[in-house]
């Protein structure tokens, strides 16, 4: 009898309990925790890139920039402390007085691509922030995010590259022209592949609303489901709980889409 009402008792606890109830949805196969969290993860992103979209150019550039050059700067500093040079106590030896120009720029080119953890993170830090800048600004200005805006943001960032870490001496100037120009046309090679290789669905843009929707819910793994059944943005505020079934969206689910829909005027937005 006992042994009863412990039992009744713990299963009511259960019940109450929402941290038990998830665990007990994991046990019978819920979601993955790597998976939700990747969408919160892609959920925020998603949120900060549109906070972006509504800022001023000069602090979305600046933002931008300042992103940039921190992740930069942690990559330079990284590769810094993994060369011989930045990790020995002894200082890099100076050149003699008379050395001729020559052998001063390819001292001063060494020693940009081989410096210590400070300098690497100074230098990468410019050019990473320099190429976020500009390639920001570009797509501003132009509309969209194209062959030549990449090769601007490429060719600036090389350029300032030169300049900040001392190659190209005694000629500086034309040294950072050439340098941004090998930027350049390296950054625009490398565009032309990853547009040939990766082709972005374009049906996706009739979905973002449904998209982002789905993510706040922890419910994108329905995105296919929208899909297949071209439930796209503009269906959204004549959605029924029968649209929803035949793409065979469960009931559990059905209901929170319902609701959100309700719940969220933007949803619903006219175009």
């Amino acid at each position: 009898m006992a042994d009863g009402k412990l039992g009744e008792g713990s299963a009511v606890a259960l019940r109450a309990s929402p941290s038990a109830a998830a665990m007990a949805r994991g046990l019978r196969g819920g979601s993955n925790p790597l998976e939700e969290w990747s969408a919160r993860v892609k959920a925020i992103e998603a949120r900060f890139r549109g906070w972006m979209a509504k800022q001023p150019i000069h602090i979305e550039a600046a933002v931008s920039t300042a992103v940039g050059a921190v992740q930069g700067g942690a990559l330079g500093g990284l590769m810094g402390s993994l060369t011989a040079d930045g990790g020995s106590p002894f200082p890099m030896p100076q050149p003699p007085p008379n050395a001729n120009p020559e052998a001063m720029a390819s001292l001063k080119q060494a020693q940009a691509l081989a410096g210590g953890p400070l300098v690497q993170a100074r230098n990468f830090a410019v050019m990473t922030g320099a190429n976020a800048g500009i390639s920001c600004v570009m797509r501003r200005i132009r509309g969209q995010e194209d062959i030549q805006g990449s090769m601007v943001a490429a060719f600036g960032s090389g350029a300032l590259f030169s300049i900040v870490s001392g190659m190209g001496t005694p000629n500086p100037v034309a040294n950072a022209i050439t340098t941004g120009a090998a930027f350049a046309v390296f950054q625009g090679g490398f565009f032309m592949i990853g547009q040939k290789f990766s082709k972005p669905p374009t049906e996706d843009t009739y979905y973002s609303r449904t998209r982002s929707m789905l993510h706040q819910l922890g419910l994108e793994k329905y995105e296919k489901n929208f899909k297949k059944g071209l439930l796209t943005d503009q269906t959204l505020p004549l959605l029924t709980d029968s649209a929803l079934r035949d793409v065979k969206i469960p009931p559990g689910p059905r209901l929170l889409i319902l609701d959100q829909i309700k719940r969220d005027p933007e949803l619903v937005r006219a175009e």
